[in-house]
């Protein structure tokens, strides 16, 4: 019985294996989930009708949030920051399960014990499940059970990406739940203005019930973004995006098609944990990009003390003033500011 089992799981996994490339990808798909994207949440119903939606999907769209997970993952790593060891993932709102693919591969599958999936759709946890188990062939790989979903045992790690949007009230009730039991989340939101403020509400309410803040933010306050006054502001950052994108016709054609810009990789993101974390004083972090100008740039700036616009001399940092100019991807910064401008730079 075993072996009969056993084999019917190779050919079903079989049936997703990895096959997808440009030559193949059905564009017609693409332009009805654009459709979807635009059109507002996914409550009306799944996006996904067959696995080859999810196919399509995860080789363009979700390639793209797969970008912005390295981003946060290499952030975390240059922070010496890991999940618990032996650790069971849970990835809530799966999809095509790229964010917990890109977590376990970050880390190393020898890390996690386990990956647990869910989604409200039947066909993205096949597609998850199976092409996680091609991907790490040693690491057990299951469905959520209701025990997991509405039980009140601790959760290791939650992966949430991509899902504030889309959730109804009994979702967001579900996701609630979750984050109160599990040990560490990593969330990542597309980096808009209204998903990002209100994932800046999620922070404020897990902290209050204890959890670390390990990243984005330099500090373990409250969030300057939504003090009163800056309303317009949102927390958010950019990716890069693979080295020479426009080089690619393909994505080029992908680009135009779906009216996306290649280069831009807004997103938002929260990593919590409830073990003891010291964050080190005295960091910034830049939030968004700066903005230059002849001789000077302007940035806005976070820290313990609070939000605020600041103004960066090029003299006072020329190779610095340079690296903003020209990377994406800005690390947490040690400087001084009074009067609005930087007036003290340390080399992190």
């Amino acid at each position: 019985m075993a072996s009969g089992t056993s084999r019917s799981r190779a050919s079903l996994d079989s049936c997703f294996e990895p096959t997808m490339n440009w030559e193949s990808l059905d564009w017609e798909i693409l332009d009805r989930l654009r459709e979807k994207f635009i059109a507002g949440p996914a409550g009306e119903g799944p996006y996904w009708h067959t696995i080859t939606d999810l196919e399509c999907y995860d080789f363009t769209y979700g390639e793209r949030i797969g970008w912005k997970w390295d981003a946060v993952l290499r952030e975390l790593l240059a922070r010496q920051w890991t999940p618990p060891p032996n650790a069971t993932l849970l990835d809530w709102g799966c999809g095509s399960g790229i964010a917990g693919r890109r977590v376990i591969e970050s880390f190393g599958a020898t890390h996690f014990a386990r990956l647990v999936v869910h989604d409200h759709s039947a066909l993205a946890m096949d597609f998850t499940e199976h092409r996680a188990r091609l991907a790490f062939s040693e690491l057990p790989v299951e469905r959520a059970d209701y025990r997991t979903l509405e039980g009140d045992g601790a959760i290791d790690i939650l992966v949430v990406s991509h899902v504030l949007n889309e959730l109804d009230d009994l979702a967001r009730a579900q996701l609630a739940a979750l984050c109160a039991r599990a040990q560490t989340i990593l969330w990542v939101e597309p980096g808009t203005h209204d998903g990002s403020r209100l994932l800046g509400s999620w922070r404020e309410r897990l902290r209050g019930a204890g959890m670390k803040v390990i990243a984005p933010c330099p500090h373990q306050g409250a969030c300057g973004v939504l003090a009163p006054g800056n309303e317009r502001h949102w927390c958010h950052f950019f990716a890069n995006p693979v080295p020479n994108i426009y080089a690619d016709s393909d994505w080029v054609k992908f680009g135009q098609r779906a009216g996306i810009d290649l280069r831009s990789l807004p997103y938002s993101f929260l990593v919590l944990d409830r073990r003891p974390w010291e964050t080190p004083a005295g960091f910034s972090r830049i939030i968004g990009e700066a903005r230059h100008y002849k001789g000077y740039a302007k940035l806005f700036n976070c820290d313990a003390s609070g939000v605020a616009e600041l103004m960066l001399q090029k003299r006072d940092a020329p190779e610095l003033f340079k690296a903003l100019k020209h990377a994406h991807e800005t690390p947490l910064q040690s400087w001084s500011h009074v009067n609005g401008r930087i007036v003290r730079i340390e080399t992190v």
